[in-house]
């Protein structure tokens, strides 16, 4: 009895009326032929789902749709449209991730010259712990007229780059479609500021407009590689040695996925990123997890020095995400042992990204971009070279509190990705690795990437960086303070519980000078000091 009552089930009904309706409708038609052009629509949808049904009952890969033919799909529908449906109806200003509406919100009307400002009064939850907050001074002063740029190039770079604080962070052409690296570049050449290549080589669409480049080296070596993957020095130096290049930098690890390679698929490899990346098409383009062309902390600084010469002494550094402490301070030691010093370090912190990863990776794999930026400011100033290395900061860097709050704990300035993709138009769809970009700002679809209109986004790209940029010097005034180098950790505040605010200095204790040469008690540095070795990578003991 239970088996012949089961297509009348809930689970079941909905497959069930499909087909009496589909069979009825088809017993209509065959004995009333004046009426079948009338129901030849309606046949076809009823005759359409109870097919659809009968599928669902009978395949294999989903239980779901195996119990519930039919409306199960309707379970899929909303589970499709569920970041839109979040986003557009249901979260608050504070609330979206990785950025916030308020974030999102803000970063478009700068790009767009439109109304940043608030009424009613903060949004924040002032009394939360973690709630963060820069001093204001009682004598402010003027707002400061300069662009705020610094020089980058130790002792040993014979062409300094005079760099803004404010740049955009390493997005390669492949990640980003031609139209997003025409607009970025272009934008950054009306506001005089730096675009990173990403470790996809350097493209005709950064070349063709001009701007400043800052060419990414990864370990697949991509436009200066021999045909086995390894490093090739003249053809490094032909490229490095263009006037639109301003700096060179080494890829050691990125915040989304550190310690993690990758491979585009042998069909994915174009004419087009074939010729870019210098790899063969017909075959995968694969980028390892791990250097070839060196594998000890003195090497690596060797190398380094190596990218500075055979760019004819522009400025040369590495860009990493802070994975075990004794590591990053063996470089510190190869520096020391060596007297081989890079130009800047880029501290990517790992809550970066702007590429797809395994969730593992982008959840709980790396240091955060604060920790990872003080870390390496001070072990800079435990072995006295601080004032010979600058430091950038990239990872969730948007506003110019952002920007603020990082250079003082350590950072000369700062990059931001995600910022500038959206004052291209992103609007955080999540689908950048899916080549259905919305906006076309990631998209290689030629279609897609129409939409993304280039004249319209180099004005925001500009306007957006400008108007960060004077954000920057009103917060600056406001505390007391002329320039971004005379901000510290003394700033700024943090609450960290419902009573207990304490400043960055006392969560963020500075190094001495030398001091880990002397031999720091800091119990932070002491042991991994102790682990670091300047020859191998692999802890001591």
């Amino acid at each position: 009895m239970d088996t012949l009552l089961l297509p009348f089930s809930p689970r079941f009904i909905v497959l069930t009326i499909c087909a009496v309706v589909t069979v009825l409708l088809l017993l209509v038609g065959i004995f009333d032929h004046k009426v079948f052009k009338i129901i030849l629509i309606p046949l076809a949808i009823f005759g359409a789902l109870t097919l659809l049904g009968i599928r669902d009952f009978t395949q294999k890969n989903h239980a779901v749709l195996r119990n519930y033919p039919i409306s199960a799909h309707v379970r899929f529908l909303l589970e499709e449209i569920r970041p839109e449906m979040r986003q557009y109806f249901f979260e608050s200003e504070k609330d979206g991730m990785p950025f916030s509406r308020d974030t999102r919100a803000v970063v478009y009307q700068r790009a767009k010259m439109v109304l940043d400002k608030r009424p009613f009064g903060t949004q924040e939850d002032v009394y939360r712990e973690g709630y963060e907050w820069m001093h204001h001074s009682v004598a402010p002063k003027p707002r400061a007229d300069e662009k705020f740029r610094i020089t980058i190039g130790g002792p040993d770079c014979t062409k300094p780059y005079s760099a803004s604080v404010f740049n955009i962070s390493a997005m390669s052409f492949g990640a980003l479609s031609p139209n997003a690296v025409r607009a970025l570049n272009a934008g950054a050449r009306k506001g005089g500021f730096a675009h990173d290549t990403g470790e996809g080589g350097v493209s005709p669409y950064h070349r063709e407009m001009g701007g400043d480049i800052i060419w990414e080296v990864g370990s697949g070596y991509f436009g200066c590689r021999n045909r086995d993957g390894t490093f090739n020095p003249e053809l490094f130096a032909s490229v490095a040695g263009d006037d639109q290049i301003k700096m060179v930098e080494l890829k050691i690890s990125q915040g989304a996925k550190p310690g993690h390679g990758g491979v585009l698929p042998a069909a994915k490899v174009s004419e087009e990123i074939s010729k870019i990346r210098g790899v063969p098409m017909g075959e995968d383009c694969i980028s390892p997890a791990y250097h070839k062309a060196f594998s000890t902390p003195l090497q690596m600084m060797e190398f380094v020095a190596q990218m500075r010469k055979l760019s004819g002494g522009k400025p040369a550094g590495f860009k990493m995400c802070i994975g075990h402490p004794w590591e990053f301070l063996a470089i510190c030691k190869a520096m020391h042992e060596s007297g081989l010093y890079p130009d800047f370090i880029v501290v990517d912190g790992n809550e970066g990204g702007t590429g797809a990863a395994p969730l593992e990776f982008m959840d709980h794999l790396g240091m955060p971009m604060r920790e990872g930026v003080n870390f390496v400011h001070n072990a800079l100033i435990g072995i006295g070279a601080r004032d010979r290395i600058k430091i950038g900061a990239s990872g969730k860097i948007a506003t110019a509190f952002d920007m603020a709050r990082a250079m003082a704990i350590g950072a000369d300035w700062c990059n931001s990705a995600r910022g500038f993709m959206f004052s291209l138009g992103c609007i955080q769809s999540l689908s950048c690795h899916t080549d259905r970009c919305p906006t076309g700002v990631t998209s290689q679809d030629p279609i897609r990437n129409r939409a993304l209109y280039v004249p319209d986004k180099i004005e925001r790209v500009y306007n957006y960086h400008h108007s960060t940029l004077h954000a920057l010097t009103e917060l600056l005034a406001a505390a007391g303070l002329e320039h971004t180098k005379e901000l510290r950790p003394i700033h700024f505040s943090q609450r960290t519980s419902t009573t207990d605010v304490r400043t960055f200095a006392q969560l963020y204790p500075t190094l001495r000078p030398g001091e880990l040469l002397e031999g720091t008690q800091d119990p932070r540095f002491r042991d991994a000091w102790a682990m670091a070795r300047a020859d191998s990578f692999q802890p001591a003991g």
